[in-house]
């Protein structure tokens, strides 16, 4: 059932409007479609469209109301699958892109679907990938990522996706100025936080040359087809140019263990039996990609510093009111800025 049977609409779309424009611009597909909200996306409206003859599509456009700056960047996704569509990384397929808002109100794309399935929690993997398949998902999960940093932005049209120098530096920067403007609200702050601050400016490794990096990979936002290997990566929203290690060590942190000490997240989709270790997966990329990881552990601790600065930052905008705290649990969120602090200082200890 569609939205359009119960009388709704799509948000934010203008259905004849754009099923004229996809009719005019876009191969293949034959109005009227049949409209299926997606879940996940980071809060961009994005839907699966289906036409009479059963042909599908997905179709995307920034939430409604007023936006920060950069936030929601479609001409940016658009750009990034359109470059990686003939390379080795799986993305959806571009199909169109509108930048004239007089058709919905926004700028939107459209781009071919794939059938696969992301994997949130635990559940998930035990419903969709069985246990003698998970060290094949693993293996391309890993792959991927190193095959997109194997890339020359200049080489496939995205190098001027963001500044090449000093990723780290900016972001140590950026993060930093977040945690500082949010403690008085979120009335929280720790020492750590500032401690790692100065350890890591002061420590920052030589970073090779720039490379596309996702900024969110985890298998959330990877699309695991029939086979379990990965049939797209999916919400380029945030990814820029940067130092790869970055991206890794993200990519890394997110991967729970059955084992871990400290749990990442509760119900984590990976915290189950049958995967690759994050040793193993690191293993893999170094000799897939030829990377030297000996400074992994500084990126390790960069990446857990900045989810505390992140956190902290929504915790802070909870406590001053300005997001509505109905269902959420205002704890566990400082709880996890701290656990982040906690893995931030142990890997960063490694370095001392």
């Amino acid at each position: 059932m569609s939205d359009h049977d119960e009388g709704t609409g799509p948000e934010g779309y203008e259905v004849g409007a754009v099923e004229g424009w996809i009719s005019e611009n876009v191969e293949g597909l034959t109005p009227p479609f049949t409209w299926t909200r997606l879940e996940g996306g980071h809060s961009n409206l994005t839907y699966q469209i289906e036409d009479t003859a059963g042909r599908v599509a997905v179709v995307r456009r920034p939430p409604q109301g007023e936006l920060l700056p950069k936030a929601h960047d479609m001409s940016r996704e658009w750009a990034i699958i359109s470059a990686l569509g003939p390379t080795p990384v799986p993305v959806a397929p571009a199909l169109g892109f509108c930048e004239s808002p007089d058709v919905t109100g926004a700028w939107f794309y459209v781009m071919g679907f794939v059938d696969g399935r992301p994997l949130y929690e635990s559940a998930d993997t035990e419903a969709w990938v069985p246990e003698e398949r998970r060290v094949t998902l693993g293996h391309s999960f890993i792959d991927v990522l190193a095959d997109l940093h194997t890339l020359d932005p200049d080489e496939i049209g995205l190098g001027d996706l963001g500044k090449k120098e000093d990723y780290v530096g900016r972001q140590l920067r950026t993060w930093y100025r977040s945690w500082t403007s949010s403690a008085g609200p979120a009335q929280y702050d720790d020492p750590l936080a500032h401690e790692l601050q100065e350890f890591l400016a002061d420590n920052i490794p030589e970073q090779g040359p720039a490379r596309v990096v996702h900024g969110d990979y985890g298998v959330h936002n990877c699309l695991f087809g029939a086979e379990s290997t990965i049939v797209a990566v999916v919400d380029w929203e945030i990814s820029t140019l940067g130092d790869p290690l970055a991206d890794l060590a993200y990519a890394l942190n997110g991967w729970a263990e059955p084992d871990d000490e400290t749990p990442i997240r509760d119900d984590a989709a990976t915290s189950v039996a049958g995967f690759p270790t994050r040793d193993d997966l690191a293993a893999r990329y170094a000799a897939r990609s030829g990377r030297d990881l000996s400074q992994l552990d500084y990126y390790v601790s960069f990446n857990w510093w900045k989810t505390a600065a992140i956190v902290h930052g929504v915790y802070a905008r909870y406590m001053e009111g300005k997001k509505s705290t109905e269902g959420v649990d205002l704890e566990n969120l400082r709880e996890r800025v701290g656990r982040s602090l906690t893995m931030a200082e142990t890997a960063a200890s490694k370095l001392r």
